[in-house]
């Protein structure tokens, strides 16, 4: 109750029962959050021109973004790959886009921005988590996170167990550099596989909920046809940061959701918060409740991101 009053006492508005279901959640929030972006929204516009598309981002009333590598320290096969997708998806940049941690650092604040997090790959986490953790140092970054584990580490029920081993040595690495280790989802694992067992929930259950992290997709958990509710619900201070778009008619994978052939049909599905039919009320408030910090926009490379990732913005932090 108290800091109900003391957001109305801040803001000027006269009583949350004006505002709309969403915009009294996120009206809460806003003391302890900030509306987060993660950079893969728009690699394009930043790769053609970094410093226009920040600004971009500024105006729409983003402060919090989270990075994508292939950074200058990343194993170079994480460079490479990225090489390869940069050419096939028609940008050039990552990372930094050119400049250092530090002139991005400044970038940021000169900008009224700052960075809780960043993505990049299992080769660097596991290879250069020294380089990784001086460069965090320098940007403010609190978690860093793989967003997807290698196909060919992820073929059966004992190659997870493995991958929750390895995530437990690499958190361990990461707390000693100054970091958390993160784990985004993707689609795939969710679905039960042979004997029921749920590859998604072995991570969950099999990783020290004191060095391992994760970060909840919302679109991509429904994909595979979980509940982003239920997830939260069952594992509580388990997610500290949250993907969110919307998707414009609730579908699932035709498999487990494990190859690309299977995603494809699902990027038109995405849609800005608001214009689709997920339950973002509902994930948002539920994920505040059992700690979640940061909550991201994410739409993958986005077709026209002047009006999209406004129209997220507008419904997820509303002017007030």
């Amino acid at each position: 109750m108290t800091s109900r009053r003391n957001f109305l006492k801040t803001t000027g508005v006269a009583s949350l029962a004006a505002l709309s279901p969403m915009q009294q959640v996120m009206a809460m929030l806003k003391k302890d959050n900030q509306l987060g972006i993660q950079l893969f929204s728009i690699p394009k516009m930043l790769s053609e021109d970094f410093l226009n598309g920040i600004k971009l981002l500024e105006k729409q009333g983003y402060k919090e973004l989270e990075l994508f590598g292939p950074f200058p320290f990343s194993a170079e096969s994480n460079k490479k790959s990225w090489e390869q997708a940069g050419k096939m998806l028609g940008f050039s940049g990552s990372g930094y886009f050119g400049r250092s941690a530090k002139e991005v650092k400044q970038i940021l604040e000169d900008h009224g921005m700052s960075s809780p997090g960043t993505h990049t790959d299992l080769d660097t986490l596991e290879n250069h988590m020294e380089s990784l953790g001086e460069a965090a140092a320098i940007l403010g970054h609190k978690y860093v996170t793989l967003p997807a584990i290698p196909d060919d580490r992820r073929q059966t029920i004992d190659d997870y167990k493995r991958m929750a081993d390895t995530f437990n040595t690499i958190g361990e690495n990461a707390k000693k550099n100054g970091v958390k280790l993160g784990y985004h989802n993707h689609g795939y694992g969710i679905k039960p596989w042979e004997g029921g067992v749920v590859p998604l929930q072995i991570l969950l259950e099999n990783t020290d909920p004191d060095l391992v992290f994760f970060e909840m997709d919302i679109f991509w958990t429904t994909c595979g046809g979980a509940d982003p509710i239920a997830y939260l619900n069952k594992y509580p201070n388990r997610y500290k940061m949250l993907h969110l778009k919307d998707m414009k008619e609730k579908k699932e994978f035709s498999g487990d959701g494990g190859s690309m052939q299977q995603w494809m049909p699902m990027f038109p599905l995405m849609a800005s918060a608001g214009d689709g039919v997920l339950d973002l009320v509902g994930i948002v408030n539920k994920a505040k409740e059992v700690g979640v910090e940061h909550f991201f926009v994410e739409q993958d490379m986005v077709a026209d991101p002047e009006v999209a990732l406004d129209r997220s913005a507008r419904f997820l932090y509303p002017k007030l």
